[in-house]
């Protein structure tokens, strides 16, 4: 399995550590026995469909959430009772926008920026979110995605050693996600710690380091992008369609080339159409949900999130 950057870098130290960590309402788990690290300068993505924990388990993690079972450590502290001096080396986006009122971009950012020790220059974050043109105008009258950019300003103008991105780029256009993707990559390489949910799988996929999927409250899979679901799920498929049938045919093998070649001498005649499918981190998450989201509910377990 491939290391993380920060212990590729030889920073092997965990900012982030999550043990057996339970969180219940009405005595239902929504989140259950979840343990994972996240090291330092290392982007972690927590995977899961609506429902899965992801809101809860980042919450708790942030402060924002009472856990009711479990060890916690974010940035050698615990989140429910660490002070000011802890919240100010975070930077939390949520999920949903929650900038209102009458200050200017560059009002709002200039004053967040007064909260914290060693805020980033405020040109700079409104460069790093695209939102130069729009600093004068304000934040009330600036579309959707526009006030989401200002969500993801504000959570990076401390300059925080670890930071919560919740859903980042929703609202987003396609230019300005890609954008958004080279700033985070960009945070990254300077030492940010970043903790990502999304359900953008190709977001993750370029993004993450290692990736954690949730299911019904239970970490199903934990690994690297390149290497989570093991090498079965990984296995490349060979799609191939024989002379004179309309129907396609498909085999898993780990050795694709050999395969297409022994088809050739078994069957005596060129398949058309051959096409080689690696599994994409989509993909294997898919597989995954599905294969446990079946088991939970054949289990009686109902994967609701508060």
């Amino acid at each position: 399995m491939d290391a993380p950057r920060g212990i590729v870098d030889g920073m092997n130290e965990n900012v982030v550590r999550v043990r057996n960590l339970r969180k219940e309402y009405s005595g239902r788990a929504v989140v259950d026995d979840l343990s994972f690290d996240i090291a330092r300068g290392e982007t972690f993505a927590l995977l899961g469909p609506n429902g899965a924990g992801k809101s809860t388990t980042v919450e708790i993690l942030e402060g924002y959430r009472h856990r009711t079972d479990g060890e916690i450590s974010v940035l050698g502290e615990d989140p429910a009772t660490a002070g000011l001096t802890w919240k100010a080396r975070i930077g939390v986006v949520l999920q949903g926008t929650g900038v209102l009122g009458a200050l200017t971009v560059r009002e709002y950012l200039t004053q967040f920026a007064g909260f914290f020790p060693n805020p980033r220059g405020v040109d700079e974050v409104l460069g790093a979110v695209g939102l130069q043109k729009q600093a004068g105008m304000r934040v009330s009258k600036l579309s959707g995605g526009q006030q989401r950019r200002v969500d993801v300003a504000l959570g990076i103008i401390g300059s925080p050693e670890l930071l919560f991105l919740d859903e980042p780029t929703t609202g987003f256009d396609p230019q300005a996600r890609r954008d958004f993707w080279t700033m985070i990559r960009g945070l990254s390489a300077e030492g940010t710690t970043i903790l990502l949910t999304t359900h953008n799988l190709d977001e993750a996929e370029r993004l993450a380091d290692r990736v954690g999927i949730l299911v019904a409250g239970r970490l199903r899979a934990i690994g690297s992008v390149g290497t989570i679901g093991g090498e079965e799920a990984r296995m490349p498929i060979v799609r191939w369609y024989e002379p004179g049938d309309p129907r396609p045919n498909e085999a898993r093998t780990a050795e694709p080339g050999r395969f297409v070649a022994d088809l050739v001498a078994r069957t005596g005649a060129e398949p058309t159409a051959v096409e080689v499918i690696r599994p994409s981190l989509e993909d294997i998450y898919l597989g995954l949900v599905a294969e446990h989201t079946d088991a939970a509910d054949a289990a009686g377990v109902l994967a609701t999130e508060a």
